[in-house]
């Protein structure tokens, strides 16, 4: 199991070549992959219920199985945990992904019941960038999440902590709302956001 702990942040499309363009991005080549993903729940989304997730997500030829549990979110700061591992696609056994026995043995049981309810698609370039005593995973997902017919836009950009202190995703956050490192004088343009994809695919299901 690994704790997710990461800044979610939403922007708008015409400040994309803004964030683009920030030298601490341009500092370095990004890596770019296509994720697919698939979320998965019962009839009565049980899942959703108990703000927890499954998803199936395929990167190239390779597919992983994820579930997510409850966590908080505050100011697009969330902390949440986390299990995933190479799966067959179909295949849920959460008895091996899953080291909390308890979970395991809860999502074992519905096993059965889990059908697709919505997806997401998108291209991710991410950074690995070193800032403030921290190493931080800078993701820009741009795609949509459909869920039947129902289809809408995503972009939104992921800070995610994988080793030192929280405070360096806040601060580097704030950097890259700004034209130049240092530059206390811009307006931010980037802004917190506390719904997850999960959610957001959620909500477009049930035509919220």
């Amino acid at each position: 199991m690994a704790q997710e702990t990461e800044l979610k942040l939403s922007l708008d499309p015409q400040h994309l070549p803004r964030l683009l363009a920030h030298p601490l991005l341009t500092a370095q080549a990004p890596r770019r992959e296509h994720l697919r993903n698939t979320y998965f729940d019962t009839a009565t989304l049980a899942l959703m219920q108990q703000r927890m997730a499954v998803r199936e997500r395929q990167v190239g030829e390779r597919t992983l199985l994820t579930v997510k549990t409850a966590g908080h979110s505050v100011g697009g700061l969330s902390q949440r945990n986390e299990w995933e591992a190479p799966t067959t696609p179909g295949r849920f056994d959460f008895a091996a992904l899953v080291d909390d026995a308890a979970l395991a043995a809860q999502l074992t049981a519905l096993t059965g019941e889990l059908v697709p309810v919505f997806r997401t698609d998108f291209m991710r370039c991410s950074w690995l960038l070193l800032h403030g005593g921290a190493q931080v995973e800078v993701a820009l997902d741009e795609g949509f999440i459909a869920a039947g017919a129902a289809r809408e836009a995503l972009l939104e950009l992921e800070l995610e902590l994988k080793s030192g202190p929280v405070d360096a995703l806040l601060d580097l956050a704030r950097l890259l709302s700004q034209g130049e490192p240092g530059d206390s004088g811009s307006t931010p343009w980037l802004h917190p956001s506390d719904r997850s994809k999960a959610e957001r695919g959620l909500a477009l299901f049930l035509g919220r």
